[in-house]
């Protein structure tokens, strides 16, 4: 969250000592908390009466603050009241693959040095494994928790996940998101969520404390951050109606309305002309309205600023506090609102109500976390301590997670686990081979452990060789007499190439989608020197144009393994030598050098064909592409058919009819559309069906694989898309074994399309549901 601009803070603090703001006397190596027990003080106060609701609580405590107190809570570094007993509360704290340091809130000085790192979010994602992600959300909630609860902490609001769609293959920091699918990002929304704040994986359980607060960003349309001079700071994102509901809006409602996230962080970006941090219709309407959320809103760092000193959308400093908190923004991060809001309210820019509903909002959450409910030690989570960070547990599920987000590309003859007894002499080649930080992508703290891949393949062949070949990913030269040399030399070699930070991060995106620098002329003169195919591993987050070895027959397979965090050698070391067999998929779309003359800010989703412009994602894309979203192979292979639709048996050859058989009186033909909002629960309550698909593992090889279920229409409308996925699921299956998979199919929800308007609409007519190469028709009557 770069932007933020630390000096404000600072000297913000050092006003609010000179007041008396500061924070109470820190316990020693203890968790900062409200209603301290053994102060007699806190009897009288009616925000430490556990046996109040919450509402009350905050209400009471919101009257006890002077005015000073109230602003001074307005930042992410909030003071402390000390003549309340209050401590200070840091809101800004970073979770988005493992417990991080990127913030302020966390610190790793102390009894805990390091946290589990797990895969950066878009290798996680590759898994289509709902649960797994539930479970890292647990264990980073967790770790969180124990860090407060050691005193390394002063706050639990964790500003993760990272939800934007993954629209431009360009963009910096897709790697923190789950893809380009909107189904799938708000899918991982709604398990990382509820595993961090401490629900159950289905949800509905979260009635008592939450473990750690979670917050959905970037609200909303936000997937530029530098690109050939437009900056985030300044970007007007001209997004139209359609393309909000059905592609930029969905993840976040998932998050908000299933996932129960108690913080929500708006964008420094303008949407069709306003800041998203003083959209009124979109923070107050939308998300509090018709979404229904119950927390938080804080602002990127410093967006507030930029609503006047970048967007030059308000005129003065005052009016872009005063704009941001009508909007109905809660807090900001940066010190903007705290300097600036007592001056808005002096020129009647806001009223004192706009001050006091940001604070009962803040206050919730704090109290929901159970720090105004005396030493958490003694309450739910506190014995969360040292012993739960780094737990064998957790690192396990780090190397699973990278075992199972691993893509398999290419594997051509079979090249394919490399087998442990022939292989007697290895070459382990390029800039990311070695270098353990940079396997674990950015808002990354101190791993527990890190096993590069160099470290991890030299367990399973003692002859190893190491020649980077380049520096670092940007490789403005190459030592490719040296490698070539060492290739001819060896059994079998190993380039592990791509991209790192510098080349793909915060504040930066990409303008190439081709391997930097000599990377090419590396691979390529290394592979044609080789004594038999060679092996690329490619470490990076968004997707690079490798067109040149997909039909070369000098590099034998590609593996595709993101950012896979600290267990990341042992994962690709097991993938190669086959004791993983690779599972992963796609979760974007791997585009072509050309698609790079489509400017990074066009937002439009649907491909204009009078123009030539090709849209964006599998959903809508029209171009040639290098990989395709979902795509990956495995060690294995797989069958599928279509056991039962609609709860029937399938006959060969025969459509199912689905939402009612005949017409009822007064319904529409076939083929025409009703407006979703215009029909009933029960209507669509009553539209749901199941699907049931089987699966054969019909290899040899034992594996888990991830089943993704599309639905195409028949007829797709102009700007419908031809595909969507409607559900996916994982199975572990031996060889030869098969199960089948139930998925149910809400039509209301996901055979709806988007109007122009941004409207639902639900088609009558013909459709067809997907599973690899398989299809069934169904016919839906949906009135």
């Amino acid at each position: 969250m770069e932007g933020f601009s630390a000096h404000r803070i600072f000297f913000f603090l050092a006003l609010l000592t000179m007041a008396g703001l500061a924070a109470p006397p820190a316990r020693a190596g203890a968790a900062p908390y409200a209603c301290d027990a053994s102060d007699p003080a806190t009897r009288s106060y009616g925000f430490c009466r556990r046996t109040l609701p919450i509402e009350k609580r905050v209400e009471d405590l919101v009257s006890r603050l002077t005015l000073p107190e109230k602003i001074s809570q307005l930042g992410n570094a909030a003071a402390g009241v000390t003549r309340l007993g209050i401590p200070a509360f840091q809101w800004w704290s970073e979770s988005l693959h493992g417990v991080s340091n990127a913030g302020r809130g966390i610190r790793f000085e102390g009894a805990l040095t390091a946290a589990t790192s797990f895969p950066q979010v878009i290798l996680t994602a590759a898994t289509f494994n709902p649960l797994l992600w539930y479970r890292i959300g647990q264990a980073v909630g967790t770790e969180a928790r124990a860090f407060y609860n050691a005193g390394q902490a002063e706050g639990l609001a964790l500003w993760s996940p990272n939800i934007n769609i993954f629209r431009d293959p360009r963009w910096g920091r897709g790697q923190e998101t789950p893809g380009e699918d909107p189904l799938t990002a708000g899918k991982y929304a709604v398990a990382y969520v509820r595993g961090l704040q401490g629900d159950s994986f289905h949800g509905g359980s979260l009635r008592g404390e939450l473990k750690a607060s979670a917050c959905c960003k970037h609200l909303t349309a936000y997937d530029l951050d530098h690109w050939k001079g437009f900056s985030r700071l300044s970007f007007d994102a001209k997004v139209s109606a359609q393309d909000l509901a059905d592609t930029y809006q969905p993840p976040f409602r998932s998050c908000v309305m299933e996932g129960q996230a108690s913080g929500i962080m708006c964008s420094y970006n303008l949407v069709n002309g306003v800041p998203t941090c003083a959209d009124y219709d979109l923070l107050t309407r939308t998300a509090r309205g018709s979404w229904g959320f119950n927390g938080y809103i804080t602002s990127d760092c410093d967006a507030v600023a930029a609503i006047y000193e970048n967007h030059s959308y308000a005129g003065s400093p005052p009016e872009a506090v005063a704009d941001a908190l009508r909007a109905g923004m809660d807090v900001n991060c940066g010190a903007y609102m705290q300097k600036y809001t007592e001056e808005a309210l002096r020129l009647g820019k806001i009223v004192e109500g706009d001050i006091n509903r940001a604070l009962r909002n803040l206050f919730s959450v704090r109290m929901r976390l159970g720090l105004f409910n005396g030493n958490p030690k003694s309450l739910a989570f506190g014995n969360l301590g040292p012993s739960q960070v780094c737990t064998q547990e957790h690192q396990d599920l780090a190397l699973e997670a990278a075992r199972d987000g691993t893509v398999l590309l290419k594997n051509a003859g079979y090249l394919l686990p490399l087998s442990k007894s022939k292989v007697a002499s290895i070459a382990i080649m390029g800039p990311n081979s070695n270098n353990a930080w940079r396997m674990l992508g950015d808002y990354a703290g101190p791993p527990c452990t890190s096993i590069t891949p160099l470290l991890a393949l030299k367990s399973y062949v003692s002859e190893t060789h190491y020649l980077p070949g380049c520096e670092s990913a940007a490789c403005p030269s190459a030592a490719i007499d040296e490698a070539v040399k060492l290739a001819g030399a060896v059994d079998q070699v190993v380039l592990f190439m791509g991209l790192d930070q510098e080349q793909e991060s915060e504040d930066l995106d990409r303008v190439d989608l081709v391997l930097p620098g000599m990377q090419r002329s590396l691979i390529t003169s290394v592979a044609k020197a080789a004594r038999r195919p060679v092996i690329l591993v490619l470490l990076c987050g968004g997707p690079v144009d490798v067109s040149f070895v997909k039909t070369d027959p000098t590099v034998g397979a590609i593996i595709w393994a993101g950012y896979p965090g600290q267990a990341g050698g042992t994962a690709i070391a097991e993938v190669l030598f086959g004791d993983h067999n690779p599972g992963g998929r796609l979760p974007v779309t791997w585009y072509p050098q050309e698609f790079t003359v489509v400017p990074m800010t066009d937002m439009r989703m649907r491909p204009d064909p009078a123009t030539g412009y090709p849209g964006r994602t599998y959903r809508f894309y029209t171009g040639e592409v290098v990989f395709p979203f979902g795509y990956g192979l495995s060690y294995s292979s797989y069958s599928y058919r279509f056991v039962a639709v609609a709860d029937r048996l399938l006959p060969s050859d025969e459509a199912t009819a689905v939402g009612g058989g005949a017409e009822e009186e007064g319904a529409s033909s076939d083929g025409d559309a009703v407006d979703v909002a215009d029909m009933s629960s029960e209507s669509c309550e009553r539209l749901k069906f199941s699907a049931v698909v089987g699966v054969r593992n019909t290899g040899e090889t034992a594996g888990r694989h991830s089943v993704l279920l599309f639905v195409r229409r028949s007829k797709p409308p102009a700007g419908g898309g031809g595909k969507q996925l409607v559900d996916f699921t994982s199975v572990r299956l031996s060889a030869g074994e098969d199960a089948n998979l139930t998925f149910v199919v809400n039509p209301c929800e996901h055979l709806s399309r988007a109007a122009l308007d941004g409207s639902k609409v639900l088609d009558g007519g013909s459709y067809s549901l997907v599973v690899g190469d398989e299809e069934h028709p169904i016919k839906l009557h949906p009135w």
